[in-house]
C-alpha cells in the first residue's frame, strides 16, 4: 500500500474539514451550534461508513441505518440509566447482569460494534450472493425487519416509546474523533487490496470473476466493516442525545444519509464528507428561515415544511448540474484544489 501526497489528499482534506468545523463550534459555537455539529459528525460517521460498502461496491444499501439502530440500543442497554431503578422498570427483559449496572461509554461502543458486525456477517453472507438490484431490495427488507423487531420488543427496547435517561457523554470533540476514525478506516480500506478488488467488481463484475476475484469475500468484508462503523455511530448517537426512539432509525434517516452520499459523490470519500457538510448547512439555513427573519421592518417566515421542500430542490439542482456529485466523481486532489485558484 503506497502512500503519496496525491493519494493522501482525500484523507487530509476530509480530516481538515472535520477539524475545522468541530474546532470552530467548540471554541465559539453556542450550545445549539455545538449540538448541530455533534449530530453532523455522527451523520458523517454513518455516511463514511456507508461509503465503505456502497461507494466501493456500487450496491445501493437501504438497510445500513438498521445497524445504527442496533448500535444505538446496544450501547443504551449498557450505559442506561442515570436513575438506578429505571433500567429494570423500562427494560425488564434485559439479562440480570445488565439490569443492575450502568457500564461506561467505551463498553457500550464495543457492544455496538460487536452486535453490528455479528448481524452483518450473518445477513451479508446471505444477500451479497445476489445481483446488485436484488441485494439492494434485500437491504430494504433488512431495515423493515429491524424496525419491526425493535418496535415490538417492548421488554428490551421499550417498543415505540422513547428510551430516556441515557447518560450524555458525547460532545463535539468526541464525535469529531469518531468521525476521524471512521474516515481513516474508510481510506485504508479504499487503498487496500480488498478495496481495489471491490471496486473492480463494481466496474467489471464478469471480468473480475474471470480474473479470480473472490466477489462474495470482498463484498462481505466491506459490508461488515461499514456495519461496524455505523453501529459505532449508533452508540455515539445514543450517548449524545440521551434519548432513543426506534422511529428515528427508519425511512427518513435512510434517505437523508443516501442523499448526503449521492450529492457529495458516492464514488469518493471526500464526496461523502462534502455531502454531509453541504446538506447539513443547507438544512440548518432553512430551519433558521422557518423560525422567521427580520428584513428591514418586515418579518419574513417560511411555512412549516419548507425546509424539507427546499432541501429536495437543492438536491435535484445539484444532481442535474453535477450527476456524479459535488466532487464530480473524483477524489479531491491538491492539483485540483490549486488549479481552481
Amino acid at each position: 500500500m503506497l502512500f503519496t501526497s496525491r493519494n493522501l489528499a482525500p484523507l487530509i482534506f476530509s480530516l481538515a474539514c472535520v477539524a475545522a468545523v468541530s474546532l470552530v463550534a467548540w471554541l465559539w459555537g453556542s450550545n445549539y451550534a455545538q449540538q448541530v455539529v455533534t449530530e453532523m459528525m455522527i451523520r458523517l460517521m454513518v455516511v463514511a461508513g456507508l461509503y465503505i460498502f456502497m461507494g466501493n461496491s456500487g450496491i445501493i444499501s437501504f438497510g445500513h441505518v438498521g445497524f445504527m439502530a442496533i448500535g444505538a440500543y446496544g450501547a443504551a442497554w449498557l450505559t442506561c440509566c442515570t436513575l438506578p431503578m429505571m433500567k429494570p422498570m423500562s427494560m425488564p427483559g434485559l439479562p440480570l447482569m445488565l439490569q443492575g449496572t450502568a457500564y461506561p461509554l467505551w463498553a457500550g461502543i464495543v457492544v455496538s460494534i460487536t452486535l453490528s458486525m455479528v448481524v452483518a456477517i450473518v445477513f451479508g453472507a446471505i444477500i451479497l450472493r445476489l445481483s446488485s438490484l436484488a441485494a439492494s431490495i434485500a437491504t430494504f427488507g433488512f431495515l423493515v425487519i429491524i424496525n419491526n423487531i425493535y418496535s415490538n420488543w417492548d421488554s428490551v427496547t421499550t417498543g415505540t416509546s422513547s428510551l430516556a435517561n441515557i447518560p450524555v457523554d458525547i460532545g463535539v470533540g468526541t464525535a469529531a474523533f469518531g468521525a476521524c476514525v471512521v474516515i481513516l478506516l474508510a481510506f485504508l480500506h479504499q487503498r487496500s487490496r480488498y478495496g481495489v478488488m471491490l471496486r473492480a467488481t463494481r466496474d467489471e463484475l464478469v471480468a473480475s470473476r474471470a480474473s479470480g476475484v473472490p466477489v462474495l469475500r470482498v463484498r462481505l468484508i466491506a459490508f461488515v466493516l461499514s456495519a461496524a462503523c455505523i453501529g459505532a455511530a449508533g452508540g455515539f448517537y445514543s450517548s449524545s442525545m440521551g434519548v432513543l426512539s426506534i422511529s428515528t432509525f427508519y425511512i427518513s434517516l435512510t434517505f437523508l444519509t443516501l442523499a448526503m452520499l449521492t450529492v457529495g459523490g458516492a464514488s469518493a470519500l471526500s464526496g461523502a464528507v462534502l455531502g454531509v457538510l453541504f446538506l447539513t448547512a443547507i438544512s440548518e439555513a432553512f430551519r433558521f428561515f422557518e423560525k422567521g427573519i427580520s428584513v428591514g421592518g418586515a418579518h419574513l417566515i417560511l411555512p412549516s415544511g419548507a425546509q424539507e421542500v427546499a432541501l429536495g430542490i437543492v438536491m435535484i439542482v445539484v444532481l442535474v448540474i453535477w450527476p456524479s456529485g459535488l466532487v464530480r466523481g473524483e477524489e479531491v486532489s491538491f492539483r485540483r484544489l490549486l488549479s481552481r485558484r
